[in-house]
């Protein structure tokens, strides 16, 4: 198994006023990484930001902290050189935007980011399973991606576990609705990396948070290994 428990703020649920103390204080709090919403009105129904906020964010937090771009973008081959001049340390694209997904994994490789693939609720797992022996982690979405605070899908954890079973060693994120009430159930369907917004980061405890859901995830890891 080389694959461990890792709990990502998403911080577009932070105080956008305050966004560089917020991604330090998420680190603090004992986040593994941060994820970062790109988001450009066309693929999905709403704007965030772009790379010179991540160069901003990176020159705040110093080079340590890990930035997973979530890219929710019509065009993601446009932003991996921008992003990776930026800071960006994986670029997670989604299946849905692009007919020549190869070519976009090479360029993510090439400019020196891990590489990320995402499928949205509507999009089948083995749609993502030729691509999986040559990505980093793959991002199953457990709402629609656009907005923060919708409730969590638990069907689409079949998913989740198809890939654990078919992909052993693959990191597997979940994105969306994640939180204590849900935590157990992601876990079990073999997520690692648990992006969580307002839970954690709305929490007036973040900490305890954190620890509560990367205890979840170890926990359903160490069960898996005894299992086999």
């Amino acid at each position: 198994m080389s694959y461990s428990a890792k709990i990502g703020p998403s911080i577009l649920s932070s105080d956008l006023a305050c966004l560089g103390r917020e991604c330090v204080r998420m680190m603090e709090c004992g986040a593994d990484y941060l994820h970062l919403d790109v988001m450009d009105v066309i693929f999905v129904p709403n704007i965030t930001f772009g790379h010179p906020m991540v160069e901003c964010l990176r020159s705040c937090v110093g080079p340590d902290p890990f930035f997973d771009m979530h890219m929710m973008v019509s065009r993601p081959e446009q932003w991996v050189k921008p992003m990776a001049a930026a800071g960006a340390n994986q670029y997670t694209f989604h299946l849905e935007t692009t007919t020549n997904a190869g070519n976009l994994i090479k360029e993510i490789r090439e400019s020196g980011m891990k590489v990320g693939l995402a499928i949205k609720p509507g999009t089948t797992v083995e749609e993502l399973a030729p691509w999986a022996g040559q990505i980093d982690m793959a991002l199953v979405m457990t709402v629609e991606p656009g907005f923060g605070g919708q409730k969590f899908m638990e069907d689409m954890m079949p998913k989740v576990s198809w890939l654990r079973s078919q992909f052993p060693s693959l990191d597997i994120e979940v994105d969306g609705g994640v939180g204590p009430s849900t935590i157990h159930k992601c876990a079990e369907a073999g997520a690692n990396m648990i992006v969580s917004g307002s839970a954690v980061v709305s929490s007036d405890d973040p900490r305890s948070v954190i620890t509560m859901l990367r205890t979840a995830v170890s926990e359903a890891m160490q069960k898996r290994s005894l299992d086999r």
